[in-house]
């Protein structure tokens, strides 16, 4: 690697490569009770946990968290591992290191999943990964439940439940010099869509705005609409319809 990344306090830069003969010298030595050669032999194999961190750059969890799990598994390899099955440890190492990791994520998740469902999740994961590799289209939940033969619903479901979960404050970065917004703003909310013009004694203040903020407060607050449907439906950015609405509701409080 030529660019400098410290993970777990190590610069994976400087990580030492060896060959499969080195490497099956120093687990002669493991098997005799060498702690020198152990530690040797886990270093060089970092950049083996490393490259199969990479699979799992997408997800919210922690790297170090992760390289510290696959860490864990390149261990158990280690631990495992028989010189006299013919086989590269890399080989033997990348399942257990994989394994390792997905145990990790799955039991991690803040929502308890299912075991069913997470299988399906996971099937699914594998044959959107396959599917890419065919076509240039990323593809639908149609074509995965096709490939792993499950009705497309159940692959909704199991996608949907190992998701990482949402805060409703989190802010939605928009490149708008206007300002970000909260997932909080796209939500739409039934309970608004009583009269709240009709149940407020902010009724008769609201006449005073002009047409646009009280158009945007009458969809927001009495038709219970999002930031963005607003936006869709009189024709400006949601970053001006953000901007009016807090306006209109700060010259409210003034009144």
């Amino acid at each position: 690697m030529s660019n400098k990344v410290i993970i777990c306090g190590i610069d994976t830069s400087k990580l030492p490569r060896a060959t499969h003969d080195e490497l099956m010298e120093l687990m002669k030595k493991i098997k005799c009770g060498d702690s020198g050669a152990r530690e040797q032999f886990i270093m060089y194999n970092m950049r083996l946990v490393l490259s199969i961190c990479g699979r799992f750059q997408t997800t919210k969890n922690n790297v170090d968290d992760v390289f510290q799990v696959g860490t864990i598994g390149l261990i158990k390899a280690m631990d495992n591992f028989n010189p006299d099955m013919g086989v590269k440890f890399s080989t033997y190492a990348v399942p257990m290191i994989i394994g390792e990791i997905k145990r990790f994520m799955r039991d991690n998740n803040p929502l308890k999943v299912t075991r069913s469902l997470r299988d399906i999740a996971y099937k699914a994961l594998t044959a959107r990964e396959k599917l890419q590799k065919r076509a240039t289209d990323e593809p639908t939940i149609d074509d995965i439940a096709n490939e792993i033969n499950i009705n497309a619903s159940e692959v909704a479901l199991a996608l949907d439940a190992i998701s990482e979960p949402v805060s409703l404050y989190e802010t939605v970065f928009t490149g708008d010099d206007d300002g970000n917004f909260l997932v909080l703003d796209q939500i739409k909310d039934p309970s608004t869509e009583d009269s709240w013009l009709e149940k407020t004694a902010l009724k008769d203040a609201i006449v005073t705005l002009d047409d646009r903020e009280r158009q945007i407060l009458t969809l927001r607050y009495f038709k219970g609409k999002t930031q963005m449907e607003i936006s869709e439906q009189i024709g400006i950015s949601q970053a001006q319809v953000s901007r009016l609405e807090k306006n209109a509701l700060k010259l409210l409080k003034q009144i």
